[in-house]
């Protein structure tokens, strides 16, 4: 069983299917045709027990007897037409206990009896023969007959033959068999073809895998038709291509913003580097001014690689907690304080309006003191001299204005985008990916960001919702 079953696992999907279907439909067919065969053997013999159950002797009949069946036998055939029992179509015979035998005229078969047929109490039937050995069904009554004076008490026997009935059960059966095969080879060939249908998204699933993992090539998709569990499989292989494809465009794309954003300070550093390595290898060294701030340059442009290749970890980590796969409880009322104070040593000039209220959410601490710096670091790069930076959590919505110049309306749309920076601003220290950090980390703890102009068109108002509560959850 185990050598079989090892044996049916390591056929083809389609194979299996065919051969299930095919046996599905054997055992179907196999089930009709005995239920038929057994169906129409009941009928024949009940057409025979009905036989039995109307036959009787005519008035009066002439039996002939004797001590022996052939001495019996021999008289009836013997006997005048008139008279006769109807032996084309019963045969009767008639015994007792103590060996006498009779028969009506015209009989010429012999029927074998049985010790119980002595016995018998009414009307019996049971399966018999003949003495040629043909079978019969057989009806057994009791009754009377007068043989040399005595009055003896018989079994009547009365036979029909069931050959006809046997023979007609062969044919049907060899026909129903037959048909069998021929059903269940037609099975075996409906089943491949139902099976190379039913498979064929699946083949056009196979091949399209397999171009992917030969070629690389993501984002190849098949076509869904329906809405059964194929189809669902199609879609659902499809959203995945599409979305490794997008992934590698992100991918790809931050490669190369990050390459172009890292070639400015990089070639800073090296020139600088260079003129420093020239003026010690020709003995005419700098002048002290001109050294300083050439490491001032250097110092600088190093923060901003430091800056930029953190930023670059942020939004590169893709197995970062998620509120709903680490539930952890935080005081966003406590990171934005926080927040609000490293912005004040950022902007030492600046004055901060605070009304900050009790919010606690879902998610990471340092991801979102990250997202809150971020966006008060803006504030404070775009805010004018002792300008006012005003930052308020209200009910799990915390917005954070300046008094700066603002963002043009058409650039409102690419503020999140990774590496984008306003034409108006490329002078200015950054590297475009902070508002993209905020964005994700507001993403992946369930609320919103957005970035406009405030109501009196002065500025910049950030706002940022999260879903949570006034009260720390028990």
């Amino acid at each position: 069983m185990k050598r079989l079953t090892g044996w049916f696992r390591s056929r083809s999907l389609r194979s299996r299917l065919a051969m299930l279907t095919a046996a599905a439909v054997a055992v179907a067919i196999a089930l009709s045709a005995l239920a038929c065969w057994f169906i129409v053997r009941d009928r024949l013999y009940g057409q025979v027990h009905d036989s039995l159950v109307e036959a009787k002797l005519p008035p009066n009949p002439t039996v002939f007897c004797g001590s022996t069946t052939a001495e019996a036998l021999v008289k009836a055939k013997e006997a005048p037409s008139a008279g006769r029992f109807p032996s084309n179509k019963w045969d009767v015979q008639l015994v007792a206990a103590d060996g006498l035998v009779c028969f009506p005229g015209g009989a010429d078969r012999i029927i074998k009896t049985s010790p119980s047929d002595f016995t018998i109490t009414g009307t019996t039937y049971r399966d018999g023969s003949y003495s040629d050995g043909e079978a019969a069904m057989v009806r057994l009554d009791r009754s009377t007959v007068r043989f040399d004076g005595t009055l003896y008490t018989v079994t009547m026997m009365t036979a029909v033959s069931v050959t006809n009935v046997e023979e007609s059960l062969q044919q049907l059966a060899l026909l129903l068999l037959g048909v069998a095969a021929l059903g269940v080879v037609g099975a075996g060939i409906t089943g491949r073809l139902v099976a190379r249908s039913a498979l064929k998204p699946v083949d056009q699933l196979t091949d399209v895998v397999e171009h992917i993992a030969r070629t690389e090539e993501v984002g190849s998709t098949i076509p869904v038709h329906g809405d059964d569990e194929i189809a669902r499989l199609s879609f659902s292989f499809n959203s995945m291509s599409t979305a490794l494809a997008n992934s590698r465009d992100r991918q790809t794309r931050l490669i190369a913003d990050a390459g172009h954003e890292l070639r400015t300070p990089l070639t800073s550093l090296r020139t600088n580097v260079d003129l420093l390595i020239r003026s010690n290898d020709t003995g005419r060294p700098l002048p002290e001014a001109t050294r300083t701030k050439l490491l001032g340059n250097m110092k600088a442009q190093m923060q901003e690689l430091t800056l930029l290749i953190g930023d670059l970890l942020q939004l590169s980590r893709p197995d970062s907690p998620r509120p709903e796969q680490n539930p952890t409880v935080v005081a966003l009322h406590e990171i934005t304080a926080r927040a609000v104070e490293r912005a004040r040593l950022r902007g030492p000039g600046l004055h901060f309006a605070l009304a900050i209220d009790p919010w606690y959410v879902h998610g990471d601490a340092a991801s979102l003191e990250r997202a809150v710096i971020n966006l008060l670091d803006n504030a404070v790069k775009y805010s004018p001299p002792a300008g006012t930076v005003e930052v308020v959590l209200d009910q799990g919505r915390l917005t954070v204005r300046d008094h700066g110049p603002g963002i043009p309306q058409d650039e409102l749309q690419y503020v999140f985008d990774r590496f984008w920076r306003s034409p108006s601003s490329r002078q200015l220290p950054g590297s475009g990916l902070g508002l993209s950090i905020v964005a994700q980390t507001v993403r992946d703890s369930g609320g919103e960001v957005a970035l406009g102009a405030p109501p009196d068109g002065t500025g910049t108002l950030a706002t940022v919702r999260l879903p949570g509560q006034p009260d720390r959850p028990r």
